[in-house]
């Protein structure tokens, strides 16, 4: 019997790697090879205990080679370098039929490798159906396609704002996520005011392409936004950040008929004051951004195999997946960018 090797996190601060059997794809289905696999903020909260549904097998941003293609796959060939959308969606409730699968009744109930929940990208192999395959270019580095899950998200959270050309956007966080909105903002023509309180990432924001970049730890950000727009506030503000008061800040500085985008999930969610009045009489809209939908992802793959976004700055390190527990070391400092397990 063919076996492959997965990593389970099965409690606070620890990782087990399990054999499971390796199988051929059925009618429809993909055998990958994992390349590469990202960690992200979800398996870094299972890894230190915030999450702790255990047994859980991490890794929802992952690339790899076609190993072989069941009956009726069309849109991959073995060989072919792709990446994977690991998000589910039943395509059955509300949301999934009409047009809003990001917010499927069950998008985060994934069970990759039999008798383990989770997403599973975290392993040598993965089965997956052929319609989650996403092709990448050919000469495509695959730890930067796997980057093709936070792009997608970010590619969400960017249509979500509207960016209009010349439009004032700013981007509160220069983390992995910041960093993207300011090269998809760019991309859309507008002018980027960067939020950040640590020099070196407002370095990256330069790097990305921001215009401005501001530090919110030595300078009034609220204020300074209303004067690099002439006192109107900016059209667009994407809060990146997990502070909930942040995302105050954010509402604040955002002018009329301008967009205000939660992209950050906060953590503690402790609610914020906003004035009612304010919305009403500017007509400021306040939304969020949560998951890629499947277009958002086909955007994202052709981002990438097409050269149009580069992400090369926004991998820290990369780690050999016998070494998992030291990428999840790397992974949850906060100084660190995107750590990439290798297979």
């Amino acid at each position: 019997m063919s076996t492959y090797k997965v990593g389970v996190l099965t409690d606070k601060n620890k990782v087990e790697i399990r054999e499971l059997e390796k199988k051929q794809p059925g009618r429809k289905q993909v055998l990958v090879k994992v390349d590469s696999c990202a960690i992200c903020t979800l398996e870094q909260r299972f890894y230190t205990g915030v999450m702790n549904r255990y047994p859980f097998a991490g890794g929802h941003e992952v690339a790899g080679i076609v190993e072989a293609v069941g009956e009726g796959v069309k849109s991959v060939a073995s060989g072919d370098k792709v990446s994977i959308r690991l998000l589910t969606s039943c395509g059955e409730c509300y949301y999934c039929r009409n047009g809003h699968e990001n917010q499927c009744v069950l998008s985060f109930i994934a069970e990759t490798h039999e008798g383990i929940g989770g997403p599973g990208g975290l392993s040598e192999y993965m089965m997956v159906e052929a319609k989650n395959i996403y092709k990448m270019a050919d000469d495509m580095n695959l730890e930067y396609a796997a980057l093709t899950e936070p792009l997608a998200c970010c590619v969400h959270s960017i249509q979500n704002g509207d960016v209009q050309l010349g439009d004032d956007v700013v981007v509160i966080g220069v983390g992995i996520m910041g960093a993207l909105h300011i090269q998809l903002a760019k991309l859309r023509g507008a002018r980027v005011i960067a939020c950040e309180v640590d020099d070196a990432r407002l370095e990256v924001a330069k790097k990305m392409g921001a215009d401005i970049v501001i530090n919110s730890k030595n300078e009034d950000a609220i204020s300074k936004v209303k004067e690099l727009t002439d006192g109107r506030g900016a059209d667009v503000v994407f809060c990146t950040v997990a502070i909930p008061e942040i995302g105050s800040d954010a509402v604040k500085m955002t002018g009329k008929v301008g967009r205000t985008v939660f992209y950050s999930s906060f953590h503690p969610d402790k609610p914020i004051e906003i004035s009612p009045n304010k919305v009403h009489s500017t007509e400021q809209i306040i939304t969020g951004s949560v998951n890629p939908q499947t277009k958002d992802f086909l955007i994202s793959s052709r981002l990438l195999s097409n050269g149009i976004i580069d992400v090369s700055e926004l991998i820290s390190a990369r780690v050999p997946f016998d070494k998992i527990d030291e990428a999840f070391q790397k992974a949850i400092d906060p100084s660190t960018y995107r750590i990439i397990v290798k297979f």
